[in-house]
């Protein structure tokens, strides 16, 4: 006999929440809750009944084909009733990792020939070091165990993973990092002035070849790069950055790995941005998208060379538990069965034209640096002045996103001074034009009674 379940309303659940639960990324003077039971298509519901337009994809740009789909429910449920758990490890397998599997190397840019499961982003990053230090240690160059990654980078939250973020505030405390780890000057077609006089891509050029000489080519694994990066601000490189990248490290015998976590199935209006932007990589790291959110997955999908270093007769002597689950797997199959049919990555190339289009009047206002996006990957950046391009901070919790949840019911996400708006794919016409009038008007309004002027201050 089973009881009936018990309703609680938001401000007590809340209490829980503030009780018991350490969050990531959240200071400890933001006292409000937003506990969420809920979800359709691009709105989600909180515990008091009230409804928001989710403009963040699930809070963390994941989800791309909507909340509350039943039929990746029911794949969920049927897959749990087959078969919910048997490990992928040692000589075990089961059918719906191999269909994955069979799909991703179908479907990814490329020479990508061999897949290598996870639970989430952050794992896919630590193994993607591992690969590409054994992929030359395998190859009879051991020494090569540096990684170069970028400034503002963000590749997760492991040990490996988050040292090589460049977010630096994630790094205190928590020292000493992962060793022979080199960060570079961050792509940024905005701030052009971190460049000097110097054409941007050529700065950043000359300053990786002077990087591997110091280091030394012979002592260097890979360097990883995120095609647009996403959490340090959504920065933009220079249309011929990435090719000429490519080419330095291939003259280097350096490995590039693609942390395309955010940027792939579909969010910018293609399949895989790597592959558009011109990176050829020979490690590329999935996560989120690749299943909407409706079960944790990441994939980490490697050429044949890679491949086979790691799988040769020693073994890659690593893995998750979770590695292959098959009710993850069925999900991730049937979502992108779903991106596919729906056409999502075209819908998110039109819809981010129109959102930047409708948007485009709210670079008249002081505070408003830059709008820039590509699908649906957009970003506001506010400054303290057009001239300077000097950021204008603001924390998590105060003013901008606080006032579009509670007088908009909008969700957008703030990162230092950064509003990104990255909804699912699914958005329609009217849900746009209502995430517009809600940054218009709150944007005018802290404009005109004075509160980003009280920031710089």
């Amino acid at each position: 006999m089973t009881s009936a379940a018990v309703v609680r309303s938001l401000s007590e659940l809340a209490q829980v929440d503030r009780d018991l639960l350490i969050h990531p990324n959240l200071h400890s003077s933001v006292k409000d809750r937003y506990v969420m039971v809920r979800g359709e298509g691009c709105r989600v519901w909180d515990a008091d009944g009230t409804e928001y337009l989710d403009a963040t994809s699930g809070g963390l740009c994941v989800s791309q084909v909507g909340h509350g789909r039943g039929e990746i429910a029911d794949v969920a449920a049927d897959q749990m009733r087959e078969l919910e758990f048997f490990t992928s490890f040692f000589d075990f397998s089961n059918d719906k990792v191999l269909s994955l599997a069979e799909k991703l190397t179908e479907i990814a840019p490329g020479n990508m020939k061999k897949v290598f499961f996870t639970s989430g982003g952050s794992e896919a990053n630590e193994t993607s070091i591992k690969l590409a230090r054994l992929y030359h240690a395998r190859n009879g160059a051991p020494e090569r165990t540096w990684i170069l990654s970028r400034s503002w980078a963000y590749h997760g939250a492991g040990y490996g993973s988050g040292t090589l973020s460049g977010i630096l505030p994630a790094h205190n405390g928590i020292g000493p990092l992962l060793p022979n780890v080199e960060r570079l000057t961050q792509a940024d077609r905005y701030h052009t002035e971190l460049y000097g006089d110097q054409d941007p891509t050529d700065y950043l050029i000359d300053e990786l070849e002077s990087t591997i000489a110091r280091i030394g080519a012979e002592n260097i694994a890979a360097m990883i790069g995120e095609p647009i990066t996403m959490a340090g601000g959504v920065m933009f490189a220079p249309t011929d950055y990435w090719p000429r990248v490519c080419a330095v490290l291939k003259r280097h015998g350096i490995l590039l790995i693609a942390d395309e976590v955010v940027t792939a199935f579909g969010r910018t209006g293609t399949w895989f941005t790597s592959d558009d932007l011109g990176m050829e990589p020979d490690i590329l790291v999935l996560a989120k998208g690749i299943t909407s959110g409706y079960s944790p997955l990441g994939a980490v999908l490697m050429t044949e060379a890679v491949g086979s270093a790691a799988a040769s007769a020693e073994g890659f002597i690593h893995g998750f538990t979770y590695f292959g689950n098959p009710v993850s797997c069925a999900v991730a199959l049937k979502n992108i069965e779903i991106i596919e049919r729906e056409d999502l990555p075209a819908k998110a190339k039109r819809a981010g034209e129109l959102l930047l289009e409708k948007l485009a009047p709210l670079r008249e206002l002081p505070v408003v640096g830059d709008i820039r996006g590509r699908g649906l990957m957009i970003a506001i950046e506010l400054v303290k002045s057009k001239i300077t391009r000097e950021p204008l901070m603001l924390p998590y919790g105060e003013g901008v996103d606080d006032l579009m949840r509670r007088d908009h019911g909008v969700l957008v996400r703030v990162g230092g001074p950064i509003l990104s708006v990255t909804p699912p794919l699914v958005i329609n016409d009217e849900q746009i034009d209502r995430i517009v009038a809600a940054l218009t008007d709150t944007l005018t309004r802290l404009q005109a009674d004075g509160s980003f002027s009280e920031r710089e201050a």
